[in-house]
């Protein structure tokens, strides 16, 4: 994709993925004409370094990293490149890996198999502050812990300003991305 016709405000992206789809990924996002990947890693001790050098807006990163969890590298990067937004991205809904994604700083958490372009526009929903969450992770979540599920976390639009950085409790206006419950796709 030829950098000349990219205004000066894309969308910085950093991928972490080992297995084997950032290429492709990073390919698909690139075509988008707001989006730039800056950086692509395989392992999560690699994340912080990598986002220090290129300074992303959004980190992509899977929740399951060599080295790093893709949790522990968004806690580090909340940390360490605090403009940096991050997506956690995961092939299964665990329990409790939703609660624990939102208090290591994450502004959204999708499933892995979803289309690129739900992908494309959750990075820039991040990016404009909101809170962005797969219906179905969010299901599982609720599933495991009751009732309520994860405080603050819906499948309707979400509203600009939750922080993703303070837990749960911060994930005010959490949304989920339209069509991923059912999405099929690339898995990884």
């Amino acid at each position: 994709m030829p950098h000349d016709r990219r205004s000066g405000k894309s969308v910085r992206v950093l991928l972490a993925e080992d297995q084997g789809m950032s290429g492709p990924l990073a390919l698909l996002l690139g075509m988008e004409e707001d989006m730039d990947v800056v950086a692509q890693v395989a392992a999560g001790d690699a994340v912080v370094d990598s986002a220090l050098v290129t300074r992303p807006d959004v980190a992509v990163l899977d929740i399951e990293l060599p080295g790093l969890s893709g949790l522990e590298a968004a806690a580090l990067l909340r940390d360490e490149v605090p403009g940096c937004r991050v997506l956690v991205m995961t092939t299964f809904a665990r329990p409790g890996a939703l609660r624990r994604a939102l208090e290591a700083g994450a502004a959204g958490f999708l499933v892995k198999d979803a289309p690129v372009e739900e992908l494309a526009d959750s990075i820039r929903r991040v990016l404009r502050g909101e809170t962005v969450v797969d219906p179905a992770l969010a299901a599982a979540e609720a599933g495991t812990t009751g009732a309520s599920g994860v405080p603050g976390a819906s499948g309707t639009s979400g509203a600009p300003g939750a922080s993703g950085t303070s837990g749960t409790s911060g994930a005010s206006g959490a949304s989920g991305a339209s069509g991923a419950s059912g999405a099929s796709g690339a898995s990884g």
